[in-house]
């Protein structure tokens, strides 16, 4: 049976924070089969992903609507009102439960978390406004979001290289179907959970709802992504901790502006033992 989330033992061994939010455990299909004909007008059946829209209800006000593949959709949920700062803490929600037949995910706070009605997502939303610094010394973006520089973390090739390997294994619905984007968390050179979504900010997300969830700082982790990196990547890492992220695609130039803003190790075209360091050189470690 093909899966589109892998989440290996010692991943599975980690227990969700005290307190934290229950979760539904809602699935749904991820692939259906269509007729096709291709350019030689040879008919067959071949697979596609099924995107299903799901509208997040937080405390009775709908915040979004995602296009998902969903699969650990509570999980994305939790990792998308996390990066977007609705919350802060999981251990203010107190339930997420998803209906697909309905397309909503209904999520009931502790405290009453509903933005104002004016404001239906933070600010920073769309990553638009001046970025600089506050008085503090932490990067502004936007006028809303603050962000300090983590804590540096050296990466040796050792470690990159080993993480180029498992992603390979670990892509049963981009193998089957193509369409979606994949990410990979690790600790060191240790795969702990893979997602794959019709989106690299779904696939990003489901990984920060699992960080989030379970209590994880991000600290000794790197992301690794099929998708390309842009800056909101790199904030939805950052707001996370994770300092080094791996992409099988390229990078713009606002995501390595950040990333050397935020002390974070950046690698872009890493595939099949390649690739480009962009931020970060004076921590890779290319001989161990």
């Amino acid at each position: 049976m093909r899966t589109a989330l892998n989440v290996q033992p010692v991943a599975r061994a980690r227990a969700p924070l005290p307190g934290g939010p229950r979760l539904s455990e809602a699935c749904g299909e991820l692939l259906r089969t269509v007729p096709i004909a291709d350019e030689y007008a040879d008919h067959r059946l071949v697979e596609v992903p099924v995107e299903r829209p799901l509208c997040i209800s937080l405390d009775g006000r709908s915040v979004a609507t995602l296009w998902t593949l969903g699969a650990s959709a509570e999980w994305l949920v939790l990792g998308y009102l996390w990066t977007r700062q609705f919350v802060s803490d999981v251990t203010a929600i107190e339930s997420i439960s998803i209906n697909w037949a309905d397309g909503v995910a209904q999520v009931k706070s502790r405290g009453g978390l509903a933005p104002a009605p004016r404001q239906a997502v933070p600010a920073w939303r769309d990553f638009a406004g001046p970025i600089g610094t506050d008085p503090s010394g932490k990067l502004l973006l936007g006028e809303t979001l603050r962000l300090a520089p983590l804590p540096s973390r050296p990466v040796s090739r050792t470690t990159l290289l080993a993480i180029l390997q498992e992603p390979l294994q670990n892509d049963a619905i981009y193998r089957a179907a193509g369409s979606v984007h994949g990410c990979a968390l690790f600790c060191g050179g240790e795969l702990w959970i893979s997602v794959e979504d019709v989106s690299r900010r779904n696939a990003l997300d489901t990984v920060c709802g699992w960080m989030a969830l379970h209590g994880i700082s991000g600290a000794e982790m790197i992301l690794y992504t099929t998708g390309r990196l842009t800056a909101e990547v790199i904030i939805k890492a950052a707001l996370s901790g994770i300092a080094t992220v791996v992409s099988r695609k390229g990078i713009t130039a606002s995501c390595c502006d950040l990333a050397e803003k935020l002390a974070m190790n950046l690698f872009g075209h890493a595939a099949r033992g390649r690739y480009i360091c962009y931020a970060g050189l004076e921590r890779f470690h290319p001989q161990s």
